[in-house]
Formats: structure tokens, sequence, C-alpha cells
């Protein structure tokens, strides 16, 4: 037979007291309004430890219309740089007293508006959104803002809810001006995106960085392909078999990156003697690979974060301005730039 769960009133009888104290005690509410002795209290809690009192979160959320849930949705992509944002918004909630409701985004726009749907019907306290098609259906928008709730977007590009942009845009620049010093002229892009809306930060950062050494945007020279792994090692062989291949390689994020220095080695090209390679997100496979990879850093950890504390402040404050966090970049240099081959 199950054992019944002690209630608040079993509390309450046990230790003497009203049941009204003991959920003063249980919410650690005191003061001048409501005097509640240390004796009162310390009994109260003795007897909760006792008898193995739990708060019940479902009942509690009922009464107060908080359920202490932020329901959280990221693309459903193999790139550990997601996981990174995840480790950071749920650090961030844990330490604030949330629990996640996860889902996840497929690869087109229809299951992604599909997924946002489903996620804005759920009983949550605020959404968290990595949106990867970065422009949603009107549909879509008018059921998130009848929804009333806080919703926070992690974004490359700006929206209309708060928002936390990454700053690939200027890291893309600077790594531009990397390899522009390093004497390279013919920079390829690997732009492993399922819409070219996604990689639009970091392509016109290369192309104003061109434009401004004086050289050619050669539009052959940008290679879109899908987003996985193979598409980028596919995408690199393109580039590096053509008689005027590139002399180093931008690709459009780290596990891409992996992928075009295996399709130089399938070459028999050198990185970076024969051609650098170089990419973005910093995640830590990038310090294991045969050569240690260049790559900008979005922190996308402090993104999590960022993203789930101005969430809150916008549940504190729902009248607030909107709130727009631009979160820093990193230029990692390693091992896989270096000189233009003569």
């Amino acid at each position: 037979m199950t054992k019944k769960r002690p209630t608040q009133a079993d509390v309450a009888r046990a230790a003497g007291v009203s049941r009204a104290t003991v959920s003063y005690v249980l919410n650690d509410v005191s003061g001048d309004r409501i005097p509640i002795s240390a004796e009162t209290r310390q009994r109260v809690q003795e007897v909760i430890a006792q008898m193995g009192y739990q708060v019940d979160a479902r009942a509690q959320a009922l009464r107060s219309g908080d359920t202490k849930t932020i329901g959280v949705m990221l693309p459903m992509y193999e790139n550990p740089y997601f996981w990174q944002i995840l480790l950071g918004i749920s650090r961030e909630a844990e330490a604030s007293g949330y629990n996640l409701l996860l889902a996840h985004s497929s690869l087109t726009p229809e299951q992604e508006s599909q997924s946002i749907r489903e996620l804005a019907e759920q009983r949550v306290d605020g959404l968290v959104m990595l949106i990867g098609f970065k422009q949603l259906s009107d549909p879509v928008l008018q059921q998130l803002r009848a929804s009333n709730r806080p919703i926070v977007v992690l974004t490359s590009t700006p929206f209309e809810f708060d928002y936390v942009i990454q700053g690939y845009g200027e890291g893309a620049r600077a790594l531009m001006q990397h390899l522009l010093e390093f004497g390279h002229r013919r920079i390829g892009f690997v732009l492993g995106v399922t819409h070219i809306r996604q990689g639009l930060d970091r392509l016109d950062a290369y192309r104003k960085a061109l434009e401004e050494a004086g050289l050619p945007y050669d539009e052959s020279l940008v290679q879109q392909c899908g987003e996985f792994i193979e598409d980028g090692y596919q995408a690199t062989r393109l580039l590096l078999s053509r008689p005027d291949r590139p002399t180093a390689l931008l690709v459009i994020n780290d596990l891409m990156g992996m992928a075009a220095i295996r399709a130089a080695a399938d070459l028999g090209l050198r990185v970076p003697a024969d051609v650098s390679i170089a990419s973005f997100d910093d995640i830590p496979f990038t310090q294991y690979t045969v050569p240690r990879l260049t790559s900008v850093s979005g922190h996308p950890e402090q993104g999590g974060r960022e993203a789930i504390r101005v969430l809150l402040r916008r549940m504190q404050e729902p009248q607030r301005p909107q709130e727009i966090v631009t979160v820093g970049w990193q230029l990692h240099i390693r091992e896989s730039t270096g000189p233009a081959p003569r």
C-alpha cells in the first residue's frame, strides 16, 4: 500500500500551529506583519524534516499561476555549439529556481514553426528560443504575441522580442584581417546553412573585408551547402579541386572546419602550408584537431546565461522597453592558419 504523503495540515497539527504559519515558514515570510518567533519557526522546520514533507509543485503552480518552468527551443543540429548554449541556459535557470521544458526544431521552416506553436501552448512562465530560419510566419508571430509570455530570442539578426545577439560579424572581420595580414588574396567561404539568412552576418563581413582590402568579391569562391558535416566536406573538395583554388578558407562553423581539414588532407594538401582553414564557434574539439583549428568564439554559454537573465528581468517588469544584449567574440589563432603559399 502506498504511504500517504504528509500535507501542510499534517505538519501544522504535529507542530501545534496553524496551517498559515506552516505556509509562512515554507515561503520564508516574516516581518512585523507576520510575527513568527524563532522557536516556532524552528519547531515547524523540525517537523517538516521529520515527516519528510515536500511542497507539491503542481498545486503551488495552480495557486500562484507560476510554473517555475521555462520553455526552451533549440535547433536539432549535431553541432556541440548548441549544447554549450543549453548549458548556459540550464545553469542560469537552475540558479534562479527554474526548470526547463525542452523542445527542438527540425531543418525546415515548416517544422520549426510547428515546434514553436506547440511550445507556446505549454504551461511555462516564459520562452527562450534559438530560431534557425530567422523569419517566422505571421500566424506563428501572432500566436507568440497573443501568448502574453516573456520571450527572448538568441539570434544573429534583429527581432521584435527581447533578444541576445551574437557578435560574429565583427569576429568575421577580425578573422579576415588575420588572413589578409598573412598575405592571402584568394579566400574562399564554405557557407553551410539551410538558408542564406543564417550566415549573412559573416558573409557581409567577408565581402566588406575584401572590399576594404581592394580585392574583388568572387561569388564562385562562396560555396553554399547544407548544414551537415558531409556537406562541408564536399563543398571544401569542390573549392580546393579548382585549378585556381583559394589559399585560405572561412568555414561557417567548427564541425565543417574539421571536415574541411579532412578534405584538404584527402586531396594531398597540407594545412596551413598549402591552404589555411579557419571557422566559427570555438567548440572544445577545435583544440584537438590536427592541426588545431583557428576559430572565432561566440561565447555560447554566456549567451545562454544572458538569455535567462533578460527573460527574468522581463518577467519582473513586463512593460520595460525592448532589451538587446550583444554577446562578445574572441579570435583564437591556432595552427590551421599561416602565411599564403608562394
